[in-house]
């Protein structure tokens, strides 16, 4: 039994809305034709020229992506940026992008309740517009805590204020950069907060008031093609649903 692209969109968009998505965003379909029919589909976290030629090589013509690769309308189409690389190689070879962003942030059971899955957070509950916050099962040191964030997220380099003096219970969540949710899980008295990137400054004045980790964009948001993995092979089981193997992340560590 075939499947269409806009019935793809519709399970996506069941699960994560578009309306949820912020005012800056550009969610939804990027590039194709909705009534063309899957023959596969690549999943990632950010959709480059080596996911495009990975989504050829494997048979799928269409790649589902967290970060829209068009967030500002193109002037034109050659070859001189990544993002004009990226569509005109996908129109050549009739690929299709779709992308589920802060959307997906927002949604229930999405980008934010992943990341508390991954730590075992129980009783997660929404903090602000689009973060989490919940509890672990038990009380943790937080050297212990951080170094378990480190491993749940295979972080090369975890970036923290100084470690926390008390016990940590309450654990709020913000994927991505969302430092902009700190003050509202000081607010809610979480022992620690999470995030993907912070500004320098907001690090400042929060000695022994919360314990800040900072695990880094990609690596805060990696599990995302879980969620639409999950999704599609629900809805459409015949469907061929791949993670990508190709590693998005712009930034290195040097050990």
């Amino acid at each position: 039994m075939s499947v269409k692209i806009k019935e793809v969109i519709d399970a996506l968009e069941s699960f994560a809305p578009l309306p949820l998505q912020e005012s800056y965003d550009n969610a939804g379909l990027q590039l194709g034709l909705t009534e063309t029919e899957v023959s596969g589909a690549l999943l990632c976290l950010d959709v480059t020229e080596a996911v495009i030629r990975e989504a050829v090589d494997m048979g799928c013509n269409l790649v589902i992506s967290h970060h829209p690769v068009l967030f500002h309308g193109l002037k034109r189409i050659s070859d001189s940026t990544d993002v004009e690389r990226v569509v005109r190689l996908a129109i050549q070879n009739d690929v299709s992008i779709y992308s589920a962003h802060t959307n997906l942030d927002k949604a229930e059971d999405g980008v934010n309740y992943r990341i508390a899955v991954k730590l075992g957070l129980i009783d997660v509950v929404p903090l602000g517009d689009c973060g989490v916050i919940g509890y672990l099962p038990a009380e943790m040191d937080s050297r212990f805590f951080l170094d378990r964030v480190k491993d749940a997220f295979n972080c090369e380099c975890l970036m923290h204020n100084e470690l926390l003096e008390r016990p940590i219970l309450s654990v709020a969540i913000c994927g991505g950069a969302g430092d902009f949710l700190l003050d509202e899980a000081l607010a809610q008295e979480a022992d620690a907060f999470l995030t993907g990137e912070m500004h320098y400054h907001r690090y400042m004045g929060q000695e022994q008031r919360i314990q800040i980790g900072v695990l880094g964009h990609y690596e805060s948001e990696q599990y995302t093609t879980e969620i639409f993995q999950e999704i599609l092979s629900e809805r459409f089981p015949q469907l061929a649903v791949y993670r990508t193997e190709v590693n998005t992340n712009p930034i290195h560590y040097l050990i």
